[in-house]
């Protein structure tokens, strides 16, 4: 148990904050995964603004090398051949085994206005898109199936095994992958650690579809719908050990040691990649009780997003952070969302740090972490919707399956609370994807 004071004007927005990204991102085709009404289809294809004439949606056609160095053109390939090495023959379905980014494995790619338009999945359709349903409109908000909850981010399509993209599997557990307490009353206080919500207060939307997923040390609950506990104070009851690569201290916070997790609820998947991903993204927002009173503290709630296999030159597979490499937590300089007396035009102090709260604080309103809460009358922070990718390897000849886990969690103890907004899952087709996390286009 904690001690806190808030002094007369404490409140926060970030003025550390960086603007831009990690790394430079290159153009790219998005596709959600929502599923299509057409078996094996474009599931869920959100526009995108980069595609160029050539084979397969914009890629260029395979050849292998012949003497001196060229490329031996492919001209109509036996249908018992893989000229392409993307793990299919013209017998078993390739429409196109001159580019391996067509094939029944792969997920079809919207096409850029005035260019040609292929069918990159050989179901003899092509950018699907218009066909588009969505599979998130009447989930219930204490969706116990984690295999359903995971349409609320937009995961529709189930893979029915090798050469079949989508989701494996699906398995609600606490941050550091262990299964969820056994207690009675811990397993129930986990069990409202998620939730699927249509909004999150009175400002803050789906980013696709109807629903989205909510992970929390608290309760996955709007303020005044069944279930919820206050953000102030709820503690589960249980803790966990730490995620791999965790704990990871801020380096906007040097020599602060963050506590043990404590009240985490995380969402597991298991995913077969499409034949022609390239990566993978998702959009997240993140709320904190923490801030503005315990900045740079051992009380230093996270959200964690991680991917396994690690990327290239990684550590650890955590995929969200910010510019600083400061992991999504009370400390990270995305936390912008939020508010004090004099603010504007004044910034608000905490921590040793200086906000400008550059994105105001009518996000927070309705949500538990807003000064309407009624709790030390002040706002408290968010950082609004930010959107992370990271590579990922296309299934071919090889099978590739990754695992992906979103997780929350209290830090030290778990009287404060802090919850993450999950939603927009979509695989990216184009090459050259780097870890990056960054606020998406508006």
């Amino acid at each position: 148990m904690r001690n806190w004071t808030v002094g007369s004007g404490c409140c926060v927005a970030l003025a550390w904050v960086l603007a831009g990204a990690c790394s430079s991102n290159p153009e790219k085709h998005e596709l959600t995964a929502a599923s299509s009404s057409s078996t094996g289809g474009a599931d869920g294809v959100a526009p995108s603004s980069s595609a160029t004439d050539g084979v397969g949606g914009g890629f260029s056609p395979v050849g292998s090398s012949g003497s001196g160095g060229g490329v031996v053109p492919c001209d109509k390939p036996a249908p018992s051949e893989d000229f392409d090495q993307d793990g299919y023959t013209g017998a078993a379905g390739d429409c196109n085994d001159c580019d391996p980014n067509v094939n029944p494995g792969a997920i079809e790619a919207p096409t850029k206005n005035g260019a040609m338009a292929f069918d990159e999945n050989c179901n003899g359709q092509t950018d699907e898109v218009s066909d588009l349903v969505a599979c998130d409109d009447d989930l219930a908000v204490d969706e116990a199936d984690a295999m359903v909850a995971a349409k609320a981010v937009g995961i529709c399509k189930v893979s029915t095994g090798v050469k079949d993209w989508g989701l494996v599997s699906a398995k609600w557990v606490l941050p550091d992958g262990a299964p969820p307490p056994s207690d009675v009353t811990e397993s129930a206080n986990f069990h409202l650690g998620h939730g699927v919500l249509p909004q999150f207060g009175k400002v803050v939307k789906v980013r696709e579809g109807k629903r989205m997923l909510a992970l929390s040390s608290g309760t996955g609950r709007e303020p005044g719908t069944p279930g919820y506990k206050s953000v102030s104070g709820f503690s589960k009851g249980y803790s966990s050990g730490q995620p791999t690569g965790f704990p990871k201290e801020s380096p906007a916070c040097p020599g602060d040691i963050t506590g043990e997790p404590h009240d985490g609820a995380a969402l597991e998947l298991e995913l077969r990649v499409p034949t022609n991903a390239h990566g993978l993204a998702f959009d997240f927002d993140f709320f904190t009780y923490e801030w503005p009173n315990f900045v740079c503290s051992s009380y230093n709630d996270f959200f964690v997003a991680l991917l396994e296999p690690f990327p290239a030159k990684q550590l650890d597979g955590n995929i969200s952070f910010d510019q600083m490499g400061n992991p999504i937590s009370v400390n990270n300089a995305f936390l912008g969302v939020c508010g004090c007396p004099g603010n504007p035009p004044s910034p608000c102090q905490a921590g040793g740090k200086s906000f400008t709260c550059a994105l105001g604080n009518s996000e927070l309103l309705g949500t538990g972490f807003g000064f309407d809460s009624g709790s030390f009358s002040n706002d408290h922070g968010s950082t609004s919707w930010l959107s992370s990718q990271a590579p990922v390897t296309a299934s071919g000849k090889t099978d590739s399956v990754i695992k992906l886990r979103w997780g929350v969690y209290d830090s030290g103890d778990g009287v404060l609370d802090s919850t993450t907004l999950v939603d927009k899952f979509r695989w990216i087709v184009e090459p050259g994807v780097a870890v990056v996390t960054e606020p998406p286009p508006k």
